[in-house]
């Protein structure tokens, strides 16, 4: 069940794996290089695992996904208590998908969907997933996909109808992501890379590959997602040799998800290497814009350098620098992510009160977003742990750990 057992801690989840695998903690620590004592700390709640790239090998050598350390997603209900991530999976799962041969369409007189009305709705779900609105981007997602699937069967050979079929699987890409459901975001990402190959258009097939890298990130899988990132940005500057706007920020945006997973894997020289390339389209582009859906321009480059400070383990530096970063050109899902990055980084630093205002703050530009998020979960939870039990009754630290059921 979506949800389970997700009041224990990261900590107390290595711990549960491991007596399930029968593994001592001395075996345990030795095969991620680690000592006996350090990994008993961490079982116990003593000490935190700060870096990706050390919470990926304890999940390899426990033979689990990293969900399963993170913690798995809750029930994603917004003020209308919708949860229609069970109705996605349907849609992505459908028989039908499974093959055009067996599945093939009679000509029941039933009607095609009109295309460009199809990419509207998809825009417009593109534009409730950036404010925030996941919880409308969810339940409008099902019948998207729905629609993508019938454009792809009906008239394979329309490469408008595959250009929308691939955004709107990489919106249910990004949008499972968000949320923790990383199996059937990579099914989703799958799929909208091989509607961007049938596609005839580059900026269709280089921005599927960025779905691509959004799902090969959410399962740990790194150097994976750094081959996609650089096989398509080298495959789209040769397609595209004036670079226009739209292209750039293609471009850019590959480049920080690269820059993110060479992070995540304690990679500092390629870390800097990528972003310094991101940061040179990005004054090259000259400004905050969202060519399709992403974001970039300077603000999100130095977003990005600062999370990607934070997973490298330069907290002070983030702590100090973050703050000052004003991310209000940027759309609410960006500047949500700010606000978790810097309170992920003064919890590190014993800093609870500050890391509490900036989670509160990330909770009044979209609930939903700060709500469902594993790693929001553990901050509270951390948090929670060491606040006084005399601070803890109506206090905002467990208020909000109960509103993200970090808590029992």
């Amino acid at each position: 069940m979506r949800g389970a057992s997700d009041h224990l801690s990261i900590g107390e989840r290595v711990a549960f794996y491991r007596a399930r695998r029968g593994l001592t903690q001395a075996v345990l620590a030795n095969l991620v290089g680690r000592s006996e004592d350090w990994l008993s700390k961490i079982e116990r709640g003593e000490r935190e695992v700060r870096r990706l790239d050390v919470l990926t090998e304890l999940a390899a050598a426990l033979r689990v996904e990293l969900a399963d350390l993170l913690g798995q997603p809750v029930l994603l209900e917004d003020d209308h208590e919708h949860d229609d991530v069970p109705a996605i999976r349907d849609a992505l799962m459908a028989p039908a998908r499974l093959s055009r041969v067996l599945f093939g369409v009679e000509d029941d007189g039933a009607r095609l969907p009109d295309v460009r009305q199809v990419w509207r709705l998809t825009e417009g779900a593109w534009d409730h997933y950036q404010r925030g609105d996941v919880g409308r981007t969810v339940q409008l997602l099902p019948r998207l996909i729905q629609a993508a699937q019938s454009i792809e069967t009906r008239s394979a050979d329309g490469l408008d109808g595959w250009a929308v079929s691939s955004r709107i699987h990489h919106l249910a890409t990004t949008t499972l992501t968000k949320i923790g459901e990383s199996d059937l975001s990579w099914i989703a990402a799958e799929r909208a890379m091989k509607a961007a190959d049938q596609a005839d258009d580059p900026l269709v097939l280089a921005s599927a590959a960025r779905a691509g890298t959004h799902a090969l990130l959410a399962v740990g899988r790194y150097d994976d997602a750094i081959q996609l990132g650089q096989t398509a940005r080298d495959w789209l500057s040769r397609q595209l040799r004036q670079l226009d706007p739209a292209a750039l920020s293609v471009q850019g945006m590959l480049d920080l998800r690269m820059a993110t997973a060479a992070s995540r894997r304690n990679d500092r020289a390629t870390t800097t290497q990528l972003l310094a390339s991101a940061r040179a389209a990005a004054e090259q582009l000259g400004v905050d814009a969202n060519h399709w859906q992403t974001s970039f321009g300077p603000t999100n480059v130095a977003l990005h350098e600062l999370s990607a400070a934070l997973d490298l383990g330069d907290i002070s530096y983030v702590t100090e620098h973050g703050p000052q970063i004003d991310s209000s050109p940027l759309p609410t899902v960006r500047q949500v992510a700010h606000q978790i990055d810097l309170a992920r980084a003064f919890s590190y630093a014993g800093q609870d009160a500050n890391a509490v205002s900036s989670l509160l703050t990330a909770e009044r530009k979209s609930p939903q977003l700060i709500h469902h998020n594993p790693v929001v979960r553990e901050i509270v939870r951390t948090i929670h742990r060491r606040t006084p039990a005399s601070n803890h009754r109506h206090s905002p630290v467990r208020e909000l750990a109960e509103r993200c059921r970090a808590i029992q």
